[in-house]
């Protein structure tokens, strides 16, 4: 029996096409997910080990327990020369240089602060965990290396020349000679960092200590020993180069392990649609060799063994295209880590690796899925009579059976279930862990459309069917073919259908946030331009005047105000002297008052009030705008009570500080100058226009005299304005003050709809693949529905149908049945991406991508035409004579 299987097998090669097509497409997906992660992981490992690696022992002062009186926790005290100086006496130790750590202000290429706040600047010896990845390290005083993040986001490169200004806000050049790859390292790599010389650190920064030792084991002396003798030194706990590079790639290997999850739920995705796929191939191929079963009964096969025949051609078939795509995938995730290392802001500098869980998985699941879908067929082939092997016809008539009402109750049964789960959803809190739910609910839907699937063919084809049957003859034949077999029809749809739900439910996500975000930032920030104030560097030393010095005359401050005033010097920016926030200096706000190009500039003023009452924190925000009505300009959800209300002595109390508090009741702000009680006005969500207590301009002006510059000014531009002129207006209006920073919220929409359209555009790459496959298994279906309809084809051309409009027939009913696959997935991603987004995003604006949606269906009208080209031109080319005469 096995040589009988064996040999069918290599007599009947093309029967397995597209099925080998479908099952290497899927396991390509699965193995070249698992080979992409693995190697940007060990890229990962690479990059940040091979950093810590490079040197034998780190040593890291540790901050004391307890915090500061401000309620911080205490920083870590840096090492200082005299411990660098012992470690360097010990006996296991060859080499050791110190790290030393501050903030310098770099400017962009438009003369701005960059960044939040001001990056990290390093200065190193030669005993280092880091090199220069590019170009050399600096070696004279105006000589500068930056992070590789940092040239990337500001566009310096090898040779530019960079601002950087000094503790007194001087700006000094300095020419980039090296760039500097710091890895995941979380120190650097958010706020970015440059790197000094170590003679120029302690100028350009105040920083004086080592916040990170470096040692170089002597010869004969493990790592182990070298760490633990300098931690006899220096008292704090020291790790080797292996153990503090281990934690660092173990904390980054998050982000490669979260890809590296999606990924794989894609490519589960891909492998049950060629599970579908691999099915629908198995149950057309046994319904039509019933004869060549039932020869098999009569010569005396057992139904046993017929079973264990069908079982041994998917094993073999799965084997066979496993391994294929085992390979593909390799390849793909070669490809995949080359070129797709940026979507994790990762250079991929390790070597390929194939594990053996990529292969083995990739074998395991392919062929495990392509005999787990066989087994029904498989069943199915077992109750052939053997007087079926008399008949005439080899049609698989026997494929189909009627829809009975335990099918239809179980469809709608399953709807219901998913319906009620949506509204659930809906009635739970936004939070990502409803997100289960609505997944949930989306498979029973799943399920509703395989059990219902034949029913809702029928259904759709009447419908569309009646302006087709119009257009001609074989768009008739082809509307009366598509509802012949609705069960082959639904199994082959369901594949498109998956992937058009998940398409399509993702791109209304991305859609509908967007739309949100736009809308909140209108509502909240009906505004151009935002204008804030760069947090000053921590600069440490040189806080007071050292003895001898002398302080600054009032003749001397006079002109230096004179100065400032003329806009001859740089200056930084004033603070809070609660808070430490950096404020907007007022003549950068009399500048833009005084510009025709804005219709507005509202300033917004803010301080922290220490006080433990308020609900367990140690500072309570109290804010107020000027030049703004609260309700209007100023917009914000409203929890009790109205913004409108708002006026002097009244407040509005963001929910976190109100503690039970309603409109109406007493609020008191304890100001240095005396308590405010205030009556509330209204409660409203803590968001980032209202947070803590919002007074009126009148109130916050005489609690708080000394505050008279603001936090933030948001800018309107006046109406008609050309945008050019206004964004010239504003960048005129701080051109002394490089620390003032510009956000043009129009810039930052850009942004984020960028950020959105590349994340839509990666996910439908990936999931375009379960598209691919779905066209593969509708192709197959044709092709195999071909093969049965031979005669009756031939019967046609006979009649009088032309080769043309047999082709067009068969265009027709592979495109119908392509277009209801994507129906009903667009329906479907339409109402559970609505879902998924509310579940997650309180006060989500729904938004329906049209074109976006119209895209997919063209997508569909083409896939369906891809579908039929090769069935399309097998039955056009098959003799009439020799079709009737072989049946």
């Amino acid at each position: 029996m096995l040589r009988t299987t064996l040999a069918g097998l290599r007599l009947h090669k093309s029967r397995y096409v597209t099925t080998v097509l479908a099952i290497l497409l899927g396991v390509m997906f699965v193995s070249g997910t698992l080979v992409f992660a693995d190697t940007l992981k060990a890229s990962y490992e690479k990059s940040v080990m091979g950093s810590a690696t490079s040197v034998d022992a780190i040593a890291v002062p540790e901050a004391e327990e307890g915090v500061d009186e401000d309620g911080f926790r205490l920083e870590p005290v840096p090492f200082d020369d005299a411990v660098l100086d012992d470690i360097r006496a010990l006996p296991q130790v060859a080499g050791a240089d110190g790290l030393i750590r501050g903030q310098a202000v770099l400017l962009d290429a438009e003369g701005r602060a960059f960044g939040f706040t001001p990056p990290a600047a390093v200065a190193f010896g030669e005993t280092s965990r880091f090199s220069a990845s590019e170009g050399e390290l600096p070696s004279s005083d105006d000589e500068i290396a930056l992070a590789t993040s940092t040239a990337d986001q500001t566009g310096f490169e090898v040779g530019d020349t960079v601002t950087v200004l000094d503790p007194d806000q001087e700006q000094r050049e300095f020419t980039v000679t090296g760039l500097v790859n710091f890895g995941v390292d979380a120190g650097y790599s958010f706020g970015g960092a440059v790197v000094l010389s170590p003679d120029t650190i302690q100028e350009m920064t105040g920083a004086s200590g080592y916040s990170e030792v470096n040692v170089r084991a002597a010869d004969g002396t493990s790592p182990e020993e070298a760490a633990t003798a300098v931690a006899t030194v220096t008292g704090t706990d020291v790790q080797t180069g292996a153990e503090y590079g281990e934690e660092m790639a173990e904390s980054a290997g998050a982000q490669t392990e979260m890809m590296r999850i999606a990924l794989l739920l894609f490519g589960v995705i891909a492998m049950f649609v060629a599970g579908i796929v691999i099915y629908n191939t198995f149950a057309i191929l046994i319904a039509q060799r019933q004869r060549e079963l039932a020869l098999l009964r009569c010569v005396g096969a057992k139904r046993g063994q017929v079973f264990r025949s069908v079982l041994a051609e998917s094993f073999v078939v799965g084997l066979v295209a496993s391994a294929l795509g085992v390979l593909a995938g390799v390849g793909v995730g070669a490809a995949g880590a080359r070129f797709g290392g940026q979507l994790v802001d990762s250079d991929v500098t390790a070597s390929l690796v194939v594990t053996p869980t990529a292969v083995i998985v990739g074998l395991l699941v392919g062929t495990l899925m392509t005999v787990f879908s066989a087994l029904v067929p498989a069943a199915r082939a077992t109750r052939v009579a053997p007087l079926a092997a008399l008949r005439t016809s080899a049609t698989a008539s026997g494929l189909e059976k009627g829809t009975g009402w335990v099918r239809v109750v179980f469809g709608v049964l399953a709807f219901a279930v998913s319906a009620a789960l949506v509204m659930l959803s809906r009635s739970m809190n936004a939070d990502p862990n409803s997100l289960f739910v609505v997944t949930g609910a989306a498979l029973i839907a799943f399920v509703g459309v395989v059990v219902l699937g034949p029913l809702l063919v029928r259904g759709i084809v009447r419908v569309v069917g009646v302006p087709l049957r119009r257009v001609g003859v074989p768009s008739m034949l082809a509307v009366d073919n598509s509802t012949r077999s609705p069960r082959r029809a639904a199994t082959a749809m369901i594949a498109l259908t998956v992937g058009a739900t998940l398409i399509t439910g993702y791109s209304v996500i991305s859609a509908s946030f967007e739309t949100t975000l736009t809308e909140q930032l209108d509502e909240q920030f009906p505004v151009d331009y935002q204008i804030s104030a760069q947090y000053p560097p921590e600069v440490q030393g040189a806080t007071e005047p050292e003895e001898g010095t002398e302080e600054t005359s009032p003749e001397e401050g006079a002109e230096g105000a004179e100065d400032a005033a003329e806009g001859v010097t740089d200056e930084e920016p004033p603070a809070d002297e609660a808070s430490g926030d950096p404020l907007v200096p007022n003549e950068v706000q009399e500048k833009l008052a005084a510009s025709p190009m804005l219709d507005r500039v509202m300033s917004e003023r803010s301080t922290y009030l220490d006080d433990d009452s308020f609900a367990g924190s140690i500072a309570l925000p109290v804010t107020a705008f000027y030049g703004a009505e609260v309700g209007s300009d100023i917009k914000g959800e409203v929890v009790e009570g109205d913004l409108a209300d708002l006026d002097s002595g009244s407040v509005v109390l963001s929910q976190n500080y109100a503690e039970g508090l309603g409109v109406g009741d007493t609020f008191t702000v304890p100001a240095p100058s005396g308590d405010l009680d205030l009556e509330i006005a209204a409660v409203v969500e803590d968001d980032a226009a209202f947070w803590g207590a919002t007074i009126t301009p009148d109130d916050f002006s005489a609690a708080f005299p000394e505050i008279e510059e603001s936090r933030y000014l948001h800018l309107r531009a006046a109406d008609g304005a050309d945008p050019a002129e206004v964004r010239e207006a504003v960048y005129a209006a701080v051109d002394d003050y490089p620390m003032v920073q510009v956000m043009s919220v129009a810039e930052m929409k850009n942004q984020f709809s960028e950020m959105m359209d590349i994340a839509f555009y990666t996910i439908a790459a990936m999931l375009g693949l379960a598209i691919v496959i779905a066209v593969f298994g509708i192709s197959n279906t044709m092709a195999l529905s071909v093969l049965e309809r031979t005669r009756e084809s031939a019967l046609l051309r006979a009649l009088g149908l032309a080769k043309a409009q047999l082709r067009r027939m068969l265009s027709v009913e592979a495109v119908l049945l392509c277009l209801i696959g994507a129906g009903i997935g667009i329906a479907l991603g339409v109402l559970f991406g609505w879902a998924a987004g509310a579940a997650v995003l309180p006060g989500l604006v729904f938004s329906i991508p049209s074109a976006q949606i119209a895209v997919f269906i063209a997508i569909a009208v083409l896939a369906g035409l891809l579908a039929a080209v090769l069935p399309a031109r097998r039955a056009a080319g098959t003799s009439i004579t020799g079709a009737l005469a072989s049946e």
